[in-house]
């Protein structure tokens, strides 16, 4: 048995220095994930990976981990099935919470922010440069509804992947982009003695204003 309560790791780098805090967080977010990247230890672990969490109208809340796909000057991209329950939720409550965790570092991002969908264009372009196979497996999967079998799904991937052999995949009418535009985001690094940094930039009134957080 496992004893959980034995389970601990200590942070011995070092923590947020002044000249990393820029004024603009999304440039600190970019320089982090940059790093995260270029250091990480294995192609295993996906740098872009990150914990969503959104809710329903009646606060109900589900977490799940999706890949970033897309960072522009004020807002971050992902892409999912609309019908899913991700998508269900965004549309009754347009917002949301990303987590990212780099452990190799000892570093974790957070970010919230009001969610919208991307232009048919922008999904339309994406979903394209995806691989055929991931292609096929969006337009045969209705996200989140039951499934009799893993056999069904797979029957019906291979009759699409033969209706449209040598045709491009036609993007699935329920499938697109969200953007989410932060108006937080939180920068974490682990430390000796848990005396971690945690350092808050939050949106008033078109400005960002920054804090350090007790750990």
């Amino acid at each position: 048995m496992v004893d959980f309560q034995d389970l601990r790791k200590e942070y011995e780098t070092h923590g947020i220095d002044e000249s990393e805090l820029l004024d603009e967080p999304m440039d600190v977010f970019k320089t982090w994930f940059v790093g995260a990247s270029e250091s990480c230890p294995a192609p295993w672990f996906e740098t872009n990976a990150m914990t969503l969490s959104t809710s329903d109208g009646k606060g109900h809340i589900t977490s799940r981990v999706v890949l970033l796909k897309g960072v522009d000057a004020d807002s971050i991209r992902f892409y999912t099935n609309y019908r899913s329950t991700k998508g269900q939720q965004l549309a009754a409550n347009a917002y949301a919470a990303v987590n990212f965790h780099w452990p190799w570092l000892g570093r974790q991002v957070r970010l919230t922010g009001a969610v919208e969908k991307t232009s048919r264009e922008d999904s339309e372009t994406y979903f394209h440069t995806r691989p055929r196979g991931s292609q096929i497996g969006a337009l045969a999967s209705k996200q989140s509804s039951e499934l009799d079998s893993p056999e069904v799904l797979a029957q019906i991937a291979a009759e699409l992947e033969s209706k449209y052999e040598g045709q491009a995949v036609p993007l699935p009418e329920a499938w697109g982009g969200y953007r989410l535009t932060p108006d937080s985001f939180e920068f974490w690094q682990g430390r000796l003695n848990r005396l971690h940094d945690r350092v808050v930039y939050r949106n008033e009134f078109g400005n960002w204003a920054r804090r350090r957080l007790s750990p």
